[in-house]
């Protein structure tokens, strides 16, 4: 019994040593295919996410950064899209909607900059395997896993700043919220109290203008990092060079 049970205990050890060492060699032999170790790996997708993201926040965190940028500006909430259905027939409304939007706009500007150190947190917990995911993934895959691991607690930094911004005069001394109001309140007077058309009753506009801030964002973000990955000319340090120089030849 104590024989059967030694050459059964010593079974299972070659077996899990010969586990552990296919991995070893797997894991190698994707390091040597690649031309760079895994610390190098995980280096270069650092400094493509904080150049990706340092960008991105830059770039909308200026004026007009947002509400000049056709790609992230920020519409109307969708229970307030009928209204651009009336301009012609209200024509007061193009004013109103004007001032909305770029009020809009420039509470996303303000609250952009809270995603630098939320940012941050995320590219430092970047791991070996994350590297190597990002690496051998999508054009947008390095953004990806920082949506996955940012984007709560980037809802939670933007929506108080969002909500302080439409709060406060940022355009011809009127907040967001108080353009966003006029501007409806025009258009449901104009419904002749819901006879020519219907009113709108909902308002979401905090929640509508951090969703749609966050969805410019990372817009931005995976146009950075497909610009890394394509075009040798935005690869600004040695790292990032060789680590997707290698990605171009694996």
């Amino acid at each position: 019994m104590k024989l059967r049970k030694g050459l059964l205990i010593g079974a299972l050890s070659i077996l899990s040593i010969g586990v552990l060492t296919t991995s070893c060699d797997e894991l190698l032999g994707l390091t040597e295919d690649f031309g760079v170790s895994d610390a190098e790996v995980v280096a270069g997708l650092r400094d493509a996410l904080a150049h990706g993201t340092d960008t991105a926040v830059s770039r909308l965190s200026i004026t007009d950064g947002y509400f000049k940028d056709e790609l992230v500006k920020i519409l109307l909430p969708v229970e307030a899209q009928p209204i651009y259905n009336r301009l012609q027939t209200i024509p007061i409304l193009n004013t109103y909607l004007d001032e909305t939007i770029l009020s809009i706009n420039r509470a996303a500007e303000d609250a952009a900059t809270e995603a630098k150190p939320i940012f941050k947190d995320g590219i430092r917990n970047l791991s070996i395997q994350d590297g190597w995911n990002i690496l051998q993934g999508e054009d947008s895959a390095a953004t990806s896993y920082l949506r996955k691991n940012t984007y709560s607690d980037l809802v939670a930094a933007f929506q108080p700043k969002i909500e302080q911004s439409l709060s406060k005069d940022l355009v011809l001394g009127m907040s967001a919220e108080e353009s966003y109001e006029r501007l409806i309140n025009t258009y449901n007077t104009g419904s002749l109290n819901g006879f020519l058309y219907t009113e709108i009753e909902g308002n979401s506009l905090s929640e509508h203008t951090t969703r749609k801030a966050l969805s410019g964002l990372f817009t931005k973000v995976a146009r950075e990092e497909k610009m890394i990955r394509e075009d040798p000319a935005h690869r600004v340090t040695d790292i990032l060079k060789k680590v997707f120089a290698e990605q171009d030849n694996p």
